[in-house]
């Protein structure tokens, strides 16, 4: 190869590394699509778990140093940039966006049956149910006020627990992290941290800024980078020695994740004497409580809303789907 044809492969790399970045730090912000999924698509999935693997062996190749800082980049970039407007959308209109998060969620179903290949055995189909329960699970345990630390010690426990979550979707293909993060109650309060830096980066207050990134960015950090590194040699080690049996519990967590999205839910109205992160509600401060504090409930919906909301499943499935497949066309072409 010569230096004209080094230089294109190097140039079409980082291109396809910077989309898949970008693409992989939205998929973080929105629960139900998986940031691996989308590293799939822009064909830079099999560079980036190979250059985490040289990384994290000491071995400092200039192609993996690329790879790596192209992903991160772009992904912190995207996540910066679009945290407030999705967590808006979330708060505003959770049942339209819920259902957009069942749909992302099913469509990646087939990327993670693809990796299990032709011959499926019969503890792929064990493994998916054992995910399947944890999920729902985990799922369960949500509903009942999993995740709503009271402390500052208990949230930046859970800040941790977060990003450890949120990095397995950096490597997994079809687990969503930003689902994991809802299901712990971490979500919204990820959004909010992030947003809360943006707006004071923007007024250059060093003093705002130091409570979102001591509590939030700084725990959820170390967490991605732990389970990256963490998750990564697993993966590798678990999809060479038992590649049935994982891509089976990665298809029943994938499709337990819908347990926890029923999308026909809204935020309760605050009353006196309601709880909100362990402070009992009064008359004076009902005005004060945010939106995205206030926990949900279940409403009927109308035959409009269930019609809508079955299309906009189908609307997500379409869109992880076909991100799928072009990462496929990706790969052949290559």
């Amino acid at each position: 190869m010569n230096e004209e044809e080094i230089q294109e492969d190097s140039g079409s790399l980082v291109a396809r590394s910077l989309l898949g970045g970008t693409l992989m730090g939205l998929a973080n912000l929105v629960p139900g699509i998986s940031g691996g999924t989308m590293l799939l698509a822009a064909g830079v999935y099999p560079n980036f778990i190979n250059a985490i693997a040289e990384i994290t062996r000491f071995r400092f190749r200039s192609r993996s140093l690329i790879v790596l800082g192209c992903v991160v980049a772009a992904a912190m970039i995207g996540i910066l940039l679009f945290a407030g407007g999705i967590k808006d959308l979330v708060i505003n209109h959770r049942w339209i966006m819920y259902s957009l998060f069942i749909g992302l969620t099913l469509g990646g179903i087939p990327v993670v049956k693809k990796l299990a290949g032709d011959d499926i055995r019969k503890n792929f189909w064990l493994f998916s149910v054992v995910g399947f329960a944890a999920m729902a699970l985990l799922a369960l345990a949500q509903s009942q006020g999993l995740g709503q630390g009271t402390g500052a010690n208990d949230g930046t426990l859970l800040m941790f627990l977060a990003g450890l979550a949120g990095a397995s979707a950096m490597i997994l293909p079809g687990l969503s992290g930003g689902y994991l993060l809802l299901v712990m109650g971490a979500y919204i309060p990820i959004l909010s941290g992030i947003e809360s830096i943006k707006d004071a980066l923007k007024s250059t207050d060093v003093h705002a800024m130091m409570d979102p990134l001591l509590s939030v960015v700084i725990p959820v950090g170390i967490g991605v980078v732990i389970g990256v590194v963490g998750v990564s040699n697993v993966l590798k080690w678990a999809l060479d020695k038992y590649a049935q049996s994982t891509l089976g519990i990665l298809l029943g967590l994938l499709v337990g994740a819908v347990v926890g999205l029923w999308p026909f839910q809204h935020a309760v109205e605050p009353t006196v004497g309601m709880v909100i992160k362990g402070v009992a509600l009064t008359q004076e401060t009902l005005s004060t409580v945010d939106a995205e504090d206030l926990p949900t409930t279940f409403f009927t919906p109308d035959p409009l809303q269930v019609v809508s909301s079955i299309g906009i499943i189908l609307l997500g499935v379409a869109i992880t789907y076909g991100v799928s497949r072009f990462g496929a066309s990706k790969d052949k072409n290559e």
